[in-house]
């Protein structure tokens, strides 16, 4: 073979090589892309003046999203980020929650500055928006109603929560979340504990409440449906609000199977969880469409973090 054959032939095998190799490297390379949710530190302490010591007792955190770990690019405290609030109140709670009115407006009006606030009202499974959002927390307070109690058509509340996620479209990026105090009650397909918790308007407000990134925090009250202490209706009720508010991140709140004297502990729990707010991005190696677990875990078995239960990817 002459030495120029042999070049040649040698040539192709490297050139050969070095593209079959660089296709290998592409080939293996990972794909990955960020994600960010946020999570609040529940804790029975004081809120620390500096959030970064928070940071310390909460030790250190860990990300898991479909059982597998995934690496934290930063932890950022968004307590002071105004926040878009939708609230929504069933029309057909007992006359007592009139009571609370007072104290749902204090709650507005301590809000940070920049916070947007909507109020709604749920009737019949239909939302009647009382006021849109708005930066102007005065007017939203004052927007607030007694509720009509044993006049209004008792309805699916999760049916109106669908309707409000879409309010939030036309709002700037930041925190969202909607405060349904409601008994949590869909007895569309029956009244045992199971049709209750499980109905299909449940899981479609979850869902997309997850696809928007919307926490939803509640609250039960008594409507006039089960003010006769119905055990069963009750535990269902409390139940779904349950359901609903654990799976986008957050918490219920209720007292036994009455209706609680005064809405105060709640919002002081409440603000609690929302000036403990951070957000966590990370970079998930999953690059698969659809609905992904998400778990966040710490060191320190005392703290509790809150967060929603996955994400979907779409």
């Amino acid at each position: 073979m002459s030495n120029f054959k042999f070049f040649k032939i040698f040539g192709l095998i490297v050139i050969f090589s070095a593209f079959a190799a660089a296709g290998f490297s592409q080939e293996k390379k990972p794909k990955v892309r960020t994600v960010t949710i946020p999570i609040s530190i529940k804790s029975d302490k004081p809120k620390k003046e500096q959030q970064s010591e928070e940071f310390v007792e909460a030790g250190e955190i860990i990300v898991k999203e479909d059982g597998n770990e995934q690496q934290i690019l930063s932890i950022k405290s968004v307590s002071n980020t105004p926040l878009s609030l939708a609230i929504l109140i069933q029309d057909d709670l007992t006359s007592n929650f009139n009571l609370q009115l007072d104290k749902i407006a204090d709650f507005i009006r301590q809000l940070p500055k920049g916070s947007r606030v909507m109020i709604g009202y749920l009737r019949g499974g239909n939302l009647q928006t009382r006021q849109k959002f708005t930066e102007d927390l005065e007017k939203s307070a004052k927007s607030l109603r007694i509720v009509v109690g044993r006049g209004a058509v008792s309805g699916n509340p999760f049916s109106a929560v669908e309707s409000a996620l879409g309010k939030f479209d036309a709002l700037p990026a930041g925190r969202r979340a909607i405060l349904l105090i409601s008994d949590g009650l869909d007895v569309t397909n029956g009244t045992d504990f199971a049709s209750t918790t499980q109905s299909i308007e449940l899981d479609r407000a979850i869902l997309k409440s997850q696809r928007k990134s919307i926490a939803v925090y509640s609250f039960w009250n008594a409507a006039t449906n089960t003010e006769s202490g119905n055990s069963i209706l009750i535990s269902g009720g409390q139940g779904a609000l349950s359901r609903i508010s654990e799976e986008t991140g957050e918490r219920a709140f209720f007292q036994g199977n009455i209706s609680p004297i005064s809405f105060e502990p709640f919002f002081k729990d409440l603000t609690n969880s929302l000036n403990r707010q951070f957000a966590i991005t990370y970079l998930s190696t999953n690059m698969k469409k659809g609905f992904h677990k998400v778990q966040v875990l710490s060191t320190n078995e005392e703290v509790k973090i809150e967060h929603p239960k996955g994400y979907y990817y779409r």
